[in-house]
């Protein structure tokens, strides 16, 4: 069950919103293919989402809910590494 229109997650390169950002509506298995980048500080959500460590949905893995995260100790990262990212849509 998808809910168009209700998933958005930006991605920042620095604390705060800061530095270069990279935006995302649909699910993402490696974002370092995609962006270029893997270390996000930080992020804006609509929806809620799960973030893996690594690409293909592996390792570590945190709920996003909607809000902002000024910084990867906000949804309790061990460092600012995403390797991919789903969303939840059976929520």
């Amino acid at each position: 069950m998808t809910h168009s229109g209700s998933f958005r997650l930006k991605l920042y390169e620095h604390f705060d919103m800061g530095g270069s950002m990279m935006e995302l509506t649909d699910d993402c298995s490696n974002l370092m293919n995609r962006f270029r980048m893997s270390n996000f500080n930080s992020c804006d959500v609509e929806g809620h989402w799960l973030v893996y460590e690594h690409p293909h949905y592996r390792g570590r893995h945190y709920y996003l809910r909607p809000g902002q995260y000024s910084s990867f100790s906000d949804w309790s990262g061990f460092n600012s590494r995403m390797g991919s990212i789903r969303r939840l849509a059976d929520l």
